[in-house]
């Protein structure tokens, strides 16, 4: 059984937790297979990697080892058409606003821990327009270790003024899971996310996980609850 305690904050991994990123990025993965003479994968197909960053895309659809001459390149172009095309179908997901509401209705920040770099990460949160809402926004590149390093989570905590011993952290990869865990957190897998066959939910440790959204609502309606 796990003691969920009182929060303090709740810190959201950003792609396949906070927001779902994969149809913008299966676009920028598919435009880039398309410019260099290879079919396009479906969309289904990418969902699952999308969490896994541009490496783990290109490896998908090229068949690359990272270390291979055109590697880098593709992943590149990858990234230029990504950055080009950041919003155009990107969004919470669904339950995820309500969330959010809850929490600034209640009085508890939230922030962004995320592995995405900043120069990515910064236009796409404006674009959703939750720069404003935010309480931190921390990327792959904002500290020198990202995660699963506890550093960057341990970063956010101290821009909300907040106890790492108090503070959810929401993730759907065992990386997010082993920083919150290493950080302090109180850590709770998203299995609506973009679950890796590779890297599997039961893996993680979790302390908790939830299938939508809307069951952080109910985490949040108790006190301090035992699940």
């Amino acid at each position: 059984m796990t003691v969920r305690p009182v929060p303090q904050a709740v810190l959201f991994d950003l792609d396949g937790t906070l927001a779902d990123t994969a149809p913008d990025l299966a676009y920028a993965l598919n435009q880039t297979l398309l410019h260099y003479r290879h079919p396009p994968l479906s969309y289904e197909s990418i969902r699952p990697v999308v969490s896994h960053g541009g490496i783990a895309l290109i490896k998908l659809g090229f068949g690359l080892a990272p270390d291979t001459p055109d590697f880098e390149e593709r992943r590149e172009r990858l990234l230029s058409i990504y950055a080009e095309n950041l919003c155009r179908d990107t969004g919470l997901f669904p339950g995820m606003p309500a969330v959010l509401s809850r929490l600034e209705a209640d009085g508890l920040p939230w922030g962004i821990v995320t592995n995405k770099p900043a120069w990515l990460t910064d236009p796409l949160i404006a674009a959703m327009q939750l720069d404003r809402r935010a309480g931190c926004v921390v990327s792959g590149d904002t500290c020198s270790r990202r995660k699963p390093h506890p550093d960057p989570i341990l970063h956010a905590c101290q821009l909300l003024n907040r106890d790492p011993r108090h503070t959810w952290y929401i993730g759907d990869a065992g990386r997010d899971i082993q920083a919150g865990k290493a950080a302090g957190c109180l850590t709770i897998g998203a299995l609506y996310g973009y679950l890796h066959p590779d890297d599997p939910p039961d893996s993680w440790q979790a302390d908790l996980t939830i299938n939508h959204p809307e069951q952080l609502l109910d985490l949040l309606r108790d006190d301090v609850g035992i699940a």
